[in-house]
């Protein structure tokens, strides 16, 4: 675990070394240059590419924005955090989440917020480890398109 390096994705390059431990996360992205596409695009609107290095190789990968709400202020919302399957355990993602509170901090925000499927009970396991709680049901919709006859 020593000589980690935690940056953010701004090059192509940088961002396809990600996509391998993201698509752990969001199996449904096919392809790197699809994931690629999407990170540029959501950068555009204030999304963030963290990753955590390790011996030359990306472990955690975190994906985030600054947002402001009435309900809780301004927070750092965190949209994707997934470590390696293989490195999961080993403290790179409480490294990763640690580097995100003071990403939270620096930047004055009230909180760190995410939500997480109901499905990933390890997940939550280690989201209670690191202090966080469940604050809020996230309610959801699926917007079909509109058939026409």
């Amino acid at each position: 675990m020593t000589n980690s390096k935690i940056a953010t994705a701004t090059h192509v390059e940088q961002i396809r070394r990600c996509f391998p431990v993201m698509r752990q996360l969001r199996t449904h992205l096919a392809t790197e240059g699809e994931f690629v596409d999407r990170v540029f695009r959501q950068q555009k609107q204030g999304y963030h590419l963290a990753y955590l290095e390790n011996a030359g190789e990306v472990r955690a990968v975190a994906g985030y924005r600054f947002l402001e709400s009435l309900f809780s202020g301004k927070n750092l919302y965190v949209d994707d955090l997934v470590t390696l399957e293989n490195d999961r355990s080993s403290g790179f993602g409480g490294q990763l989440l640690a580097w995100l509170i003071r990403q939270a901090r620096e930047n004055n925000c009230e909180s760190l917020e995410l939500d997480s499927g109901v499905q990933r009970f390890d997940a939550h396991r280690f989201y209670f480890r690191q202090r966080l709680s469940i604050s809020s049901y996230h309610f959801r919709i699926k917007i079909e398109p509109e058939v026409k006859p």
